[in-house]
């Protein structure tokens, strides 16, 4: 069964996220290099499916498209081309990784777990693609 893809995009590293077949709970998948990231969502595709992409959107306090957004500008094109047939969203990632610290130490995640920014970064895709999804239930119902 296809699943959403939830994407923190890094330069030096890319949080991953799945949801469950149904599309209602995300959970941290995998967190990877960015050069070895079409390569892992291929191989990934091949046995599980994925029917959309939701990328993680760098947006300042005030609305407006943070430094980072860059790199996600230069990202999207790629990712488009990899995968022609799978839609790409995108929700905004503000406080994503404070929300991510609080759920590792809400979770009882050891201190030294909690400093690994791997895990942040995949719980962080974890969020973002729960809060899509969350909002995409409200507006179906």
């Amino acid at each position: 069964m296809e699943r959403y893809i939830g994407i923190d995009y890094g330069r030096k590293r890319v949080g991953l996220a799945v949801s469950d077949p149904l599309g209602i709970f995300a959970s941290p998948l995998e967190t990877v290099h960015p050069a070895k990231l079409i390569e892992y969502l291929k191989k990934y595709a091949e046995s599980e499916g994925i029917k959309c992409f939701v990328v993680g959107a760098p947006m300042n306090l005030n609305g407006a498209e943070s430094e980072a957004m860059k790199d996600i500008k230069a990202f999207l094109p790629v990712l488009k081309k990899a995968f022609p047939n799978i839609p790409i969203e995108m929700e905004d990632e503000r406080f994503t990784s404070v929300l991510a610290h609080r759920a590792m130490i809400d979770g009882g995640m050891k201190y030294s777990d909690r400093r690994d920014k791997s895990n942040v970064d995949k719980i962080s895709a974890a969020i973002i693609l729960q809060s899509w999804m969350d909002k995409k239930q409200n507006t179906t119902i």
